[in-house]
């Protein structure tokens, strides 16, 4: 979702005739606005058909499925922001670099997007939370399995799932299947909140990054 999420920020920003921009900029605002539970339907009736099918899968809810619709999640919020954050920079520097003979591509690529760094590292950073966080889609694509019998050995085994073509549980899914039917301050209750923990720990890190990255920038 990165690469095309900045590729089509630059379109609408640069590229796109004005008609086509005030087509294009609200209705991904508008793709934003879908709720979890309509993207993870949509995904479950048509995508994981389609990828069983065309993969030859005993099963199209896999984590393949899950990432494809997560990043058409984090899709509208990278769009969204990085288009804004071109729209920022001073029209100056476009006129700047044309007068010296850049061309269009090479003053997007030179000196729009350099300018605009620090937005887009932001909206690169919500988008990864957006697909981080995400609860329902997952929970209706990915198969909702954390693992599988295996035979190893002779013997049966439990084994995690290891590639993207097998059903998957997230841990946000985890917390939201389990945490209604689990014994109050019991053994699973605990785990359940360590998984909570680590999951801010992994948000909070991503944000800390970003801030630093946002910092360095800054002061450059």
């Amino acid at each position: 979702s990165v690469p095309i999420g900045i590729a089509a920020a630059v379109y609408i920003g640069e590229i796109a005739p004005k008609r086509v921009r005030e087509i294009l900029k609200p209705g991904i605002e508008m793709v934003a606005a879908i709720p979890s539970v309509v993207v993870g339907f949509i995904g479950l009736v048509t995508l994981a058909p389609l990828l069983q099918k065309m993969l030859n899968l005993s099963s199209g809810t896999v984590a393949l499925t899950g990432a494809i619709m997560l990043a058409f999640m984090a899709l509208p919020t990278i769009v969204s922001i990085a288009e804004d954050a071109l729209a920022s920079v001073p029209k100056e520097y476009k006129s700047a670099s044309l007068a010296m003979g850049a061309t269009p591509w090479q003053t997007v690529w030179r000196v729009q997007l350099p300018a605009a760094r620090s937005g887009v590292l932001a909206a690169v950073m919500l988008g990864i939370g957006r697909a981080i966080g995400e609860t329902m889609t997952v929970l209706m694509v990915t198969g909702n399995a954390f693992a599988q019998v295996r035979s190893i050995g002779g013997h049966d085994a439990h084994v995690m799932p290891y590639t993207l073509f097998q059903s998957v549980r997230t841990m946000t899914a985890t917390i939201a299947a389990e945490m209604g039917e689990t014994v109050h301050y019991s053994q699973h209750y605990s785990t359940l909140f360590m998984l909570g923990l680590v999951l801010f720990l992994i948000t909070f890190v991503i944000n800390l990054v970003a801030d630093i990255a946002l910092h360095k920038v800054a002061h450059q």
